[in-house]
């Protein structure tokens, strides 16, 4: 509490859309306190927590454990439980770096909760796939990916992150995804998201940009 910054509360509480009270801490702050606690991760897991921050603090551990993948989904999928706004999927997945070790098991961890019911679930499973798999060396994955994508999505959170994900994508694997934006089953706001986020990029031209406006549905 006495870390409040009461700018970046009110900044934070416009963004965040949370059942959890913030008190107003920035990021770094909470990744430090998460790495400088860790060897204390056990009993703090087992806390009660009421802020915000607190939550965020739990899920920043989990990128601090040194623990077998095995071990480190148990801790992850307790803390999932927990989640109701977009900013404890996000930048704790980035944290997760352990994932680079476990290229085909984190995959299929991904398609898992993709598969879930849970809106913020199912966005912690694309997100993971934004965070590791859209790279040009693991091209051998962007089929399946898109796949993944291929649905028609009711729930925002889901559908910005796909949005988001197809857009990255783009840039990375512009015919694939090209090709994919021609033909997909993707719901008219996810679709139209994706265009306009792909058309926010600096790293496309004007001319790509007209191409794939006109690709927007009404």
């Amino acid at each position: 509490l006495n870390l409040k910054n009461e700018d970046f509360k009110k900044f934070s509480e416009k963004i965040i859309n949370t059942n959890y009270e913030i008190i107003g801490i920035k990021t770094d702050i909470l990744k430090k306190i998460a790495k400088d606690n860790i060897c204390n991760y056990k009993d703090y897991f087992k806390d009660n927590h009421i802020y915000y921050e607190e939550y965020m603090i739990h899920g920043f551990m989990l990128g601090n454990l040194k623990l077998p993948l095995n071990e480190l989904i148990i801790y992850i999928n307790d803390y999932i439980k927990f989640i109701d706004n977009w900013a404890m999927v996000d930048p704790i997945v980035s944290n997760l770096k352990v994932f680079k070790k476990y290229e085909k098991e984190v995959f299929e961890l991904a398609k898992n909760y993709i598969n879930s019911k849970e809106e913020f679930e199912i966005r912690f499973g694309y997100c993971i796939l934004l965070s590791y798999y859209i790279c040009a060396y693991k091209e051998q994955y962007i089929d399946e990916i898109f796949s993944l994508c291929n649905k028609s999505h009711t729930m925002y959170y889901v559908q910005m992150m796909v949005a988001w994900l197809l857009s990255i994508s783009y840039i990375k694997f512009k015919e694939k995804t090209y090709q994919f934006l021609l033909s997909n089953k993707l719901d008219n706001f996810t679709f139209n998201k994706t265009i306009s986020k792909i058309c926010d990029s600096y790293r496309i031209s004007k001319e790509e940009k007209q191409q794939l406006k006109y690709l927007r549905r009404k």
